[in-house]
């Protein structure tokens, strides 16, 4: 298979032919971060790599995003998706990726939270005392995003590394600029049975509409705070405003958010801020096995952030709809 290329619109496109490669033979489509992959896309990305020797993995990745115009709704090349797409295949025996042309350590993620200094005061009063509430989105530029990491990695029993992908990190603070909350949103989970079937949504669905899900990662109000009500307030507070920073951030709206709560947690603020528990997690992960599983069950929370939900996260897209097995 070999790939031509033609100009209209200031968009590239290719059209397949015939060529001498080996392609391993696939059974099925696979369905690969959401994007289908057959027998003669398989073949193309082969025959790239076999006119390239000298490209890098990020050098292939990019050239197939261009070449597949696979991009988010703000434009951008989805090319952290790319990549993790080539390495799924790699590591399927599917095909044979260069060698990284730079360790895999990723040093933005390894490296120690700057300790940001912070009051620790005890703040034990009624919610009203506090108000108003200052919930702020967390950037580089607004000088939050140090003392954000820290208080994450510091205080919530998960930790925090560096995030990926779209995701939006409030911090909130009261009339007196106290710290009080950091609340984390990023990238919906692929596939729990217990939202999907309560969404409705298929196979091909979920993979068009994914990204209008997202997932609250991280929610803590920090050790000192014990102010009553306050934590589904700062829910209810970012509720009502997070579809409209999605909208402005990324190009694309919202529809619903979705979270997962330790079972040694009651998930008190989530029940009292009127998210819906639909059931529990398997603990299964991507790796695991449903005898083996790799992580503690947890309860699984929607959010809808508007009544037409389930109309937007199921409504048709232009995707191709042949879709089968997932490497996950």
């Amino acid at each position: 298979m070999s790939v031509t290329w033609q100009k209209k619109s200031r968009r590239k496109f290719w059209t397949p032919t015939p060529f001498p490669v080996t392609v391993p033979i696939m059974s099925k489509v696979m369905v690969i971060q959401g994007r289908e992959i057959d027998a003669p896309e398989l073949a193309l990305i082969l025959r790239l790599m076999e006119k390239n020797p000298d490209w890098g993995r990020t050098k292939l990745s990019q050239e197939l995003c261009e070449l597949w115009s696979w991009r988010a709704a703000s434009g951008q090349l989805k090319d952290m998706a790319c990549r993790t797409l080539l390495l799924k295949l790699h590591r399927a025996g599917l095909i044979k990726l260069p060698r990284p042309l730079r360790p895999a350590n990723n040093e933005i993620r390894n490296r120690s939270v700057p300790v940001v200094a912070h009051q620790t005061a005890v703040i034990e009063c009624p919610l009203k005392a506090l108000l108003p509430l200052d919930v702020r989105i967390v950037e580089p530029r607004n000088g939050g995003t140090d003392l954000f990491n820290c208080l994450l990695r510091k205080h919530h029993y998960l930790g925090h590394r560096s995030t990926v992908g779209e995701t939006i990190r409030y911090l909130v603070t009261d009339r007196e600029r106290r710290p009080l909350s950091c609340v984390l949103f990023g990238a919906a989970a692929w596939a729990i049975r217990p939202r999907d079937e309560y969404i409705g949504w298929n196979q091909t669905q979920r993979a068009n509409r994914l990204q209008w899900v997202t997932n609250n990662t991280r929610f803590l109000v920090l050790p000192w705070v014990r102010v009553p009500n306050l934590a589904s307030h700062i829910l209810g507070l970012i509720s009502r405003r997070l579809r409209d920073d999605w909208m402005d951030r990324y190009g694309h709206p919202i529809s619903a958010l979705e979270t997962f709560v330790d079972r040694r947690f009651r998930g008190t603020c989530y029940q009292a801020a009127n998210w819906r528990k639909l059931g529990q997690t398997t603990g299964r992960t991507r790796n695991g096995t449903p005898d083996k599983p790799l992580c503690a069950v947890k309860d699984v929370y929607l959010y809808p952030l508007t009544p037409r939900f389930r109309s937007e996260l199921c409504s048709p897209a232009s995707a191709p709809h042949t879709v089968s097995t997932e490497i996950c």
